[in-house]
């Protein structure tokens, strides 16, 4: 467009001029070059117009290669959001079974705790079957003193058979109540001894379900850093080409059409636009190269630093996924104006 305006300034004054010359009659040959020249910076102008309409196609199909990008950025960021779901939920089952856990080893104490008290209690009534097994021995040697002296003892004897029989009677039914305290106690320990062993088996089960999980969580966060990593590496690579591109198309461009391609004649129309000398013009473009060596290695550095911040937010704790998708979109917005730069420079050049 500066060369359009540039352009046109020079047709206004070529028009100009040959205004002049057509009124004097004195000087007929430059009129002649001035109409050429007019012709010449037409055609340079109709082509410039072309070219502007070039550039136009090339940066809409850059906006819609953005587009894309923007979108398969989105969709990752949806896939981030969705493992972190799913991260926390495993979480959640983990503490469950924590719980769990501590509940049934409770149950077990409890239960250990009711098997002594009945262990207390059998021994208990063993003791007292001994007793009375020792009683009811003493009870049939005092039986046979009376045997011998039945004839003078039955009224005694009669006495002491009825209490045998009573003695019997609940005896009988002290060894049945035993028998049932027997079994009880079997059915007790088999029944207890079942439900240990299928709560060890749960546990065994869940714990090692609950450990496949957790590595193949581990194996997932340690892929996303990587490809975080890939593609932190990917934009500043990019981002440096781009950087060298536009430096080369600057080089090409301006350095060689302000230091060789021009003539003398259009240094000094330079040197006249910008008022300063021809010599004050060399030095100013040799300050410029400076200045660009500085920033080229002022961006390297920055480069660093960002990609160490990167570096940081993945080894930081969570939650960094926003600080992570600011970092990755300064870096992309700043390669959007590296691209409509060297857009730019190319439609120039």
């Amino acid at each position: 467009q500066q060369e359009k305006e540039d352009l046109q300034g020079k047709l206004k004054l070529r028009e100009h001029l040959s205004q002049t010359a057509g009124k004097s009659e004195a000087t007929p040959a430059p009129s002649k070059n001035i109409d050429l020249e007019m012709k010449q910076l037409q055609c340079k102008l109709k082509n410039s117009n072309n070219e502007i309409t070039k550039q136009l196609t090339t940066i809409k199909a850059l906006k819609k290669e953005v587009q894309e990008k923007e979108q398969q950025i989105r969709e990752l960021q949806a896939k981030i959001s969705q493992l972190e779901r799913d991260l926390n939920m495993k979480r959640h089952l983990i503490e469950d079974l924590r719980s769990r856990l501590k509940a049934n080893q409770e149950n077990k104490k409890t239960s250990n705790e009711t098997l002594e008290s009945l262990e207390r209690k059998v021994k208990a009534l063993a003791e007292d079957c001994s007793n009375k097994k020792t009683s009811i021995d003493s009870l049939k040697q005092r039986l046979n003193v009376t045997t011998k002296e039945k004839s003078q003892y039955e009224q005694m004897y009669h006495k002491t058979k009825d209490e045998l029989e009573k003695k019997d009677l609940k005896l009988t039914n002290l060894e049945s109540k035993m028998i049932e305290t027997e079994c009880a106690m079997t059915e007790l320990e088999t029944t207890a001894s079942q439900q240990l062993h299928g709560l060890a088996k749960q546990s065994k089960q869940a714990l090692e379900t609950v450990q496949k999980k957790l590595l193949l969580t581990n194996d997932k966060v340690e892929e996303f850093m990587t490809f975080v990593k890939a593609l932190s590496r990917e934009l500043q690579h990019s981002v440096q080409e781009l950087r060298t591109k536009i430096k080369q198309a600057k080089k090409t461009g301006e350095v060689t059409v302000y230091k060789k391609g021009l003539t003398q004649e259009s240094v000094q129309l330079a040197a006249s636009i910008l008022n300063v000398s021809t010599t004050d013009l060399q030095e100013i473009l040799e300050v410029e190269d400076d200045e660009e060596a500085a920033k080229t290695k002022m961006e390297s550095e920055k480069d660093k630093e960002w990609l160490q911040y990167i570096q940081k937010l993945l080894e930081a704790e969570f939650p960094f996924a926003s600080y992570l998708m600011d970092a990755i979109l300064e870096k992309l917005n700043e390669k959007k104006k590296l691209v409509e730069e060297y857009s730019s420079l190319m439609k120039h050049a």
